[in-house]
């Protein structure tokens, strides 16, 4: 094996060591911008999807915001201790310091990112096809809680309570696989996720697990593609410029603090839908969400992120104890009551003389609206929900709670079906009656009983609006 500190040879030239220090100060200011940003921004990224974690609210936001949020996470990933290190060692080992040129070198690093980019989106793909999985596993408190278990796990070994290493024998086998030359590269990017399982696994699992629900293999396969390229970005750099990275030291243990606060927030929202007290305190107000934006930022100062176990006595121990406890509570509490339904705008009341505007209200018994329904020759909505469908709660605070939508559908007989036992027979029985085949689900009928428009995803008002038009 080569050593990390051989220089670029024939038609490259040296680099010189002038240009590297700067590039190394450039490229360590850059990183640490990078994670104190992302760690700001944590509560606003993380604030309004199903799983509060830095991907979650891609999907609502549009496919380019997923790409960039799983684009930095695979960067923060990337600077934590079990792959930082790894860096100039892995470039050394697929050839890049030994090119004959600067081309080759950025061929090589390429084909180790490429054998990244084929591994994570092969997994995230996967994990969109099998989707359909998702809704019923997730209808299971029990499944719920051994998933907020699992994340609880993997942010306690963030916070170095215990280290989640691979067997041995499976590690230096792996370590093998590769070698100097472009398939090597590619190879040796294939494997490379594996032997970094203890760091990228926690933040993989949250994005799995809602890529899973979204059930969009082309979002899948986008936020793998992104989530990699971040990952391998500092590889590349190295390998096809000869990049000399910041010495790593304490602010990795700052990345992995970071992350093991995410977890426990995705713990937390896991656990909320099967224990609702949780949420309890939450507001959807702006003086609400500020303070408690507020106090997050009071817990990273604290000592949340920067502070480790290690650089002092009881007082340190405390105060980052302290922090965490305090940014994962407010930040938790931050994002349920982003995820509760807003306060619809009121409806303009009518002038002297007309008849007040009628607006949609709510049945929760499907028996007695459908039976409404036909007696009195209405149009029917149904609306298939779940505590833990994370489109179904953006129809109710975008859709639903449209002034224009509200006064739309105010002739229709709506009713609301709570899918979240999915163990309930009756619940079942009504699923199948409607076809559901998962949430978020809404049917719309005419007032002669035939079905006129289904939706199996989230929609704006402008779309139900439309759906909604020339229905008697």
């Amino acid at each position: 094996m080569k050593t990390a500190s051989t220089r670029f040879k024939g038609n490259a030239g040296a680099v010189p060591a002038d240009r590297e220090r700067g590039g190394a100060g450039a490229l360590g200011r850059a990183l640490a911008a990078l994670a104190a940003l992302s760690v700001l921004a944590f509560p606003a990224l993380a604030a309004a999807g199903d799983q509060p974690d830095l991907f979650t609210r891609g999907l609502q936001a549009g496919p380019l915001f997923a790409g960039l949020a799983a684009l930095a996470g695979g960067l923060l990933t990337c600077l934590t201790p079990c792959v930082y290190p790894m860096i100039a060692i892995t470039v050394s080992i697929f050839g890049a310091r030994e090119a004959k040129s600067r081309r080759e070198a950025m061929l090589l690093s390429t084909s180790f990112v490429l054998g990244i980019v084929v591994l994570f989106t092969t997994m995230l793909v996967v994990a969109a096809l099998t989707g359909s999985l998702f809704g019923s596993v997730l209808s299971n408190r029990w499944v719920i809680v051994g998933i907020a278990g699992v994340f609880i796990a993997l942010s306690l070994s963030m916070f170095g309570a215990f280290d989640m290493t691979l067997p041995d024998t499976l590690m230096q086998r792996l370590s093998q696989v590769g070698g100097i030359g472009y398939g090597g590269a590619f190879l040796l990017g294939l494997v490379s996720g594996l032997v970094a399982a203890p760091c990228t696994g926690p933040v993989l699992t949250g994005i799995i697990l809602w890529i899973g629900q979204t059930q969009s293999i082309g979002l899948g396969a986008l936020v793998g593609a992104a989530f990699s390229i971040g990952l391998g970005l500092p590889f590349w750099l190295v390998g096809a410029f000869a990049v000399a990275l910041p010495k790593g030291g304490k602010w990795m243990l700052g990345v992995k603090s970071f992350f093991g606060i995410v977890m426990l927030i995705v713990a937390l929202y896991f656990l909320k839908t099967t224990f609702p007290a949780l949420s309890s305190l939450a507001q959807p107000t702006p003086v609400f969400m500020a303070v408690m934006a507020g106090l997050v930022v009071v817990g990273l100062v604290l000592g949340a992120v920067h502070l480790s176990w290690d650089d002092g006595g009881s007082g340190v121990k405390a105060r980052k104890g302290l922090g965490i406890a305090l940014t994962v509570t407010c930040g938790f509490l931050l994002v349920a009551s982003l995820d509760l339904p807003r306060l619809a705008s009121p409806v303009p009341s009518a002038v002297a003389g007309e008849a007040a505007p009628r607006q949609l209200t709510w049945l929760h018994e499907e028996p007695a609206a459908v039976s409404k329904a036909r007696a009195e020759k209405r149009p029917l909505l149904v609306d298939f929900t779940a505590e833990w469908c994370g489109a179904c709660k953006q129809l109710d605070k975008e859709t639903f709670s449209d002034p224009r939508v509200m006064a739309k559908a105010a002739h229709f007989v709506a009713v609301k079906v709570d899918a979240t036992d999915d163990e309930d027979p009756q619940i079942d029985a009504v699923k199948g009656k409607y076809r559901v085949v998962g949430l978020p689900t809404v049917v719309i009928y005419d007032s002669t009983g035939a079905e006129r428009k289904r939706f199996n995803d989230f929609v704006g008002p402008e779309v139900f609006l439309a759906a909604l038009e020339g229905i008697q």
